[in-house]
């Protein structure tokens, strides 16, 4: 494991219940500001953070944690503590570490870390968590375990849909697929939202776009087993090329690298979806493949969530991500705007709007 110190600069969801978990939900995080009741952090307060195996620098989900934490620590002019998990032993001691370092706020990337994290939470009632990605309800009656986790999770299927009906649009095999690291609801659930995207556009536009990858009915697909950039991950996006896929969805941090090495070795015309940020941006060694990214404000809400514990108001209140409040969303085409038809745009437009009144349903386990 790697600790570092500086100056600032959903495995475990119970299906049922989940309603009443997210009946008190946080409003959406503000993207600048913080806190307006004026307070100030104390100097000694101390946030921290702790990766999952996917590392800081994934390009993704860790990384955008991160930068939200570095935002509001530099905001509160306080220093913190991340800690990098290099695999699943680490998670536990991570988080005694950070305990014994004093770190008042400890927020914990990534659904993996449920466990450890209501662990901690239970054994140290007083330090405040953040979890990414995962309510920690491990007892699976529906309810966050502990009273001092905030969990910050998001209802991507919502972008999802968005995506895979982008991706149905611009298809011209009439095949899209995706896979994933794990079979974990917060990774299939851009598969089960792209699948229902492409279902959408098929039923609207009188087409007969293929999904491969994933099976809605079934509720499986295709899964490399973990979160990590290799061979096997590769293999698995060679497969989908090979079914004469022009639109790869790759679900689970940094294995989108090896989707792109697998698109460049094929020498065909494939277009590559992200996920969590806009890889566009984060990762620009693939940009000319990005036809889009699926993204979660990961970044925003971890800023907020800490800023107002640094200042005193700790809220434990769920805060879902949602096409409605921006804390899920479908990044710009960048490179693909000329390749796109023209009409596209508002389509997504026009769609997003009623998903959000409610007039298109997207069906998932956050939905309700």
């Amino acid at each position: 494991m790697t600790i570092t110190t500086r100056k600032a600069g959903l495995a475990g969801l119970a299906i049922f219940g989940v309603a009443a978990l997210l009946a008190g939900c946080a409003s959406a995080p503000e993207s600048s500001g913080g806190s307006t009741d004026g307070s100030a952090a104390s100097p000694d307060y101390l946030p921290c953070m702790v990766s999952d195996a996917g590392g800081f620098d994934d390009k993704s989900f860790n990384q955008l944690g991160y930068e939200g934490m570095v935002k509001a620590a530099d905001e509160l002019g306080v220093e913190y503590k991340k800690v990098q998990s290099d695999s699943e032993t680490d998670f536990a001691p991570n988080l005694t570490n950070l305990v014994d370092q004093g770190c008042n706020t400890i927020v914990t990337v990534g659904f993996a870390l449920a466990a450890a994290a209501g662990e901690s939470a239970a054994a140290n009632p007083d330090i405040e968590y953040v979890s990414i990605d995962d309510v920690v309800d491990q007892d699976f009656d529906g309810k966050t375990d502990q009273p001092n986790i905030k969990p910050i999770i998001f209802d991507t299927a919502q972008a999802a849909f968005l995506a895979g009906y982008a991706a149905a649009d611009f298809s011209k095999t009439g095949v899209v697929g995706t896979f994933g690291g794990m079979n974990f609801p917060t990774v299939s659930i851009f598969m089960d939202g792209f699948a229902q995207g492409v279902e959408y556009y098929n039923t609207a536009k009188g087409k007969d776009v293929k999904v491969l990858g994933w099976d809605t009915a079934a509720q499986d697909g295709s899964f490399t087993g973990g979160f990590e950039a290799n061979d096997g991950a590769r293999q698995i996006a060679q497969g989908l090329i090979d079914q004469n896929v022009d639109v790869l969805l790759p679900v689970g941090g940094p294995i989108y690298q090896s989707a792109a090495a697998a698109i460049r070795d094929s020498g065909k015309e494939i277009a590559l979806i992200g996920v969590d940020a806009d890889v566009f941006e984060t990762d620009p060694s693939v940009g000319d493949l990005l036809l889009t990214s699926i993204r979660k404000a990961i970044d925003v809400g971890t800023y907020d969530a800490i800023l107002a514990a640094g200042k005193g108001n700790f809220d434990a209140a769920p805060f879902v991500g949602t096409l409605e409040n921006e804390g899920v969303g479908l990044a710009s085409f960048h490179d693909f705007e000329s390749k796109v038809n023209p009409s596209l745009q508002g389509e997504l437009d026009e769609i997003k709007a009623g998903i959000i009144d409610g007039s298109i349903p997207v069906t998932s386990y956050l939905a309700g």
